[in-house]
């Protein structure tokens, strides 16, 4: 009998040993987390100190777990993450399940939290904001608490880059054509003091103009990013950096933005060679149109915004876990959203190019990905994923209204991929 209890005890022992809660499981099920975009700084969180996290691509919309401690959980808590503690046993069974060559999921580990740097002008940075708008990048990195540092034309020629993993390019004009705010905005204030800084930052450096010293710091990122770092731009940043590149040695500005008139056959022979994403596209040559090329879309200027939507596309997590990182949502389905450059004409995007979101009933491109030496970039299109038309000097966005974006999850992955334990995507 004594041996039968202590046979019962030592059962009874092993079981609660098995079912001890080991593992945090972040669900990012559409309908069961109620923060979708501070999850993300809870996995960045834990894997800046020190410890290793795991991004279940296609599981539960694309959940993470790492293993449980008291503080970890406690943060959830404050954050007002769901979360759910679970067994090794339980975590083993989602590796089990996940690992079946049959279904579309794989674990991805996440080992060193990103260095980030958010390319935004230095007068905007320390309070002093003068360009009236906001960025999407800076907002959702705020309201997820993911740390991250500035740099602008200076740090970037001084090559600080070396010193971040991720680099984020703010709304941004790599022209020099100030953004073509000129007709609707050029005799305000902010636009003549931004012009007057921007003049006398590019002579500190050097520089008669500034469409100079874009061209040097496009050329610079462009570095950075074949010796492998990351690279996300969003709105006019995306086609004006792939401009800049294309036009090196002409002169595409108008006298009002420089001082001088631009070449005569600006805008002729561009080498596309030199580019990331674009290809065969012409520049709008009017100083006075508030659009730089044909590479913004533009059939969808007068689309009903409760029409607009955009699909993501699915891939294979096991043979192509980039872009299933970089896709990772709980709806296929993401609102669309308007910007300076909005979205991309599919037929000037080059083939190698990969395609991640698209509407293509009107055959628009809105979400892309791409390789340049040892380093990746991605392109997403419009300003303000929860904002449709973000006009000068509206208000930022209220990110703790809008928990749940798809829209911002997809910069939060971009965010986040750096951190991934390193697979290239097959080719």
């Amino acid at each position: 009998m004594n041996m039968r209890r202590l046979l019962y005890c030592f059962c009874f022992v092993m079981l609660m040993t098995s079912v001890k809660a080991s593992y945090v499981l972040i669900p990012m099920d559409h309908d069961v987390q109620k923060d979708h975009l501070k999850a993300y700084g809870i996995a960045y969180w834990v894997i800046e100190k020190g410890e290793d996290a795991y991004w279940l691509l296609n599981y539960r919309g694309g959940s993470f777990a790492f293993q449980h401690n008291k503080i970890f959980e406690a943060e959830c808590k404050v954050r007002g993450v769901t979360y759910e503690v679970i067994s090794d046993g339980a975590f083993l069974q989602i590796r089990e399940e996940i690992a079946n060559p049959e279904v579309n999921k794989e674990v991805i580990k996440l080992e060193k939290a990103p260095k980030i740097a958010v390319y935004t002008p230095d007068f905007n940075a320390k309070g002093e904001r003068i360009q009236p708008w906001d960025d999407a990048v800076t907002l959702v990195l705020t309201y997820a608490e993911i740390p991250y540092e500035t740099v602008y034309d200076r740090e970037v020629l001084e090559d600080k880059l070396a010193e971040y993993d991720w680099l984020h390019l703010h709304h941004e004009d790599f022209t020099g054509q100030y953004g073509k705010f000129y007709a609707g905005q050029g005799g305000q204030p902010w636009y003549k003091i931004n012009q007057k800084k921007m003049e006398e930052l590019a002579g500190s450096l050097g520089y008669e103009k500034v469409s100079e010293l874009k061209r040097a710091v496009v050329l610079r990122i462009r570095e950075y990013v074949a010796g492998g770092g990351f690279m996300f731009a969003m709105c006019s940043a995306t086609d004006t950096y792939d401009i800049a590149l294309a036009t090196q040695g002409q002169d595409i500005c108008h006298q009002i933005h420089d001082g001088d008139p631009k070449d005569p056959n600006a805008g002729e022979n561009m080498n596309f060679t030199e580019t990331f994403a674009f290809k065969e596209f012409e520049l709008t040559k009017n100083h006075l149109e508030y659009e730089y090329s044909t590479i913004d879309h533009r059939s969808r200027e007068n689309m009903n915004p409760e029409n607009d939507y955009f699909s993501l596309f699915e891939f294979s997590a096991k043979w192509d876990p980039v872009p299933s990182m970089l896709c990772q949502n709980h709806t296929s389905t993401v609102k669309g959203f308007m910007g300076q450059t909005t979205a991309y004409s599919k037929s000037l995007i080059k083939p190698d190019v990969l395609v991640m979101g698209e509407n293509k009933a009107i055959n628009e491109v809105r979400y892309m990905h791409g390789e340049h030496g040892f380093g990746q970039w991605t392109f997403y299109g419009g300003h303000d994923p929860e904002d449709y038309k973000h006009f000068v000097n509206d208000p930022e966005t209220d990110l703790s209204l809008h928990p749940n974006s798809p829209g911002y999850r997809l910069i939060l992955n971009n965010v986040l991929f750096p951190a991934a334990k390193k697979k290239k995507r097959k080719t």
